[in-house]
């Protein structure tokens, strides 16, 4: 599965540009929760998206994409940071310590707000969006690039831990992983949708299924802390990947939904 980040920025990207309806909208982050709140972190993003402050009142998601078009946002970028790649958040701060925490944000760099998904009860997501008075700005990273990765990263990892003879047989592994699949959150996408980001989305959810299942195993055939240490750092080079891939692809579905409305006023 994606994101719930994700999720708004390709569907709120498509509803700005014309190509999906606001309940589509709606229904398509339905997926991470029955209920979304939104609140503003501070006082100017409250004035700028006419939203309550946080502890107050929330607003709904429709508030929030007439909020997106009055202020005529037009670029959006998903960010997945984690310690140590914090790229994106434009420094410290509260915007910067609430997407760390929970590992993924949309950042409006044109405006300069953020937005942050938090589950805070079940079935209830709570986005909050914070003034970034600088916010950073990714670099540009074409899907065939980030696709590339993706199969680089999964040879090395691969040739990586097949030296260290630390890859573990496990039993009903192959069951397991299709289990995981079937239980992730299938997020809908619009129509438009880029077919390769589709594809790269897909594969990049098969991967981190992977991944969850060899964490789960931790330490796998490692026999020893040393060992232990080194498949995790053969195994890091794909969970970065995977990041960098499911980024590229949702920020290049944002990229064409907004191309497509330059090309059709």
């Amino acid at each position: 599965m994606c994101r719930p980040s994700a999720t708004l920025a390709v569907w709120s990207s498509a509803w700005l540009n014309g190509a999906a309806a606001s309940d589509d909208v709606l229904d398509a982050l339905q997926v991470w929760g029955e209920a979304h709140d939104f609140v503003a972190a501070d006082a100017a993003a409250a004035e700028a998206f006419d939203l309550p402050l946080a502890f107050n009142r929330a607003a709904t998601p429709v508030q929030l994409l007439l909020a997106l078009r009055a202020q005529g946002a037009k670029s959006m970028q998903l960010l997945l940071p984690v310690p140590g790649d914090v790229r994106g958040l434009g420094g410290r701060g509260p915007f910067a310590e609430a997407a760390l925490r929970t590992g993924e944000a949309v950042v409006l760099p044109d405006l300069g707000y953020g937005v942050v998904p938090e589950a805070i009860a079940e079935g209830l997501m709570r986005w909050t969006v914070y003034s970034v008075p600088m916010p950073g700005v990714l670099e540009y990273r074409p899907l065939g690039e980030a696709e590339h990765g993706l199969t680089d990263a999964i040879r090395a990892s691969a040739g990586a831990l097949q030296a260290l003879d630390v890859a573990s047989e496990r039993p009903g592994v192959r069951a397991e992983l299709s289990a995981r699949l079937r239980a992730a959150t299938d997020a809908p996408w619009p129509a438009g949708m880029p077919s390769r980001a589709l594809r790269v989305l897909q594969r990049s959810q098969e991967i981190a299924a992977i991944l969850a299942i060899a964490e789960s195993d931790d330490p796998g055939g490692a026999l020893s802390s040393s060992a232990a240490l080194r498949r995790s750092e053969a195994l890091r080079p794909l969970t970065e990947a995977v990041r960098n891939a499911r980024c590229a692809a949702i920020n290049e579905a944002v990229r064409v939904f907004a191309e497509q409305a330059d090309r059709h006023p």
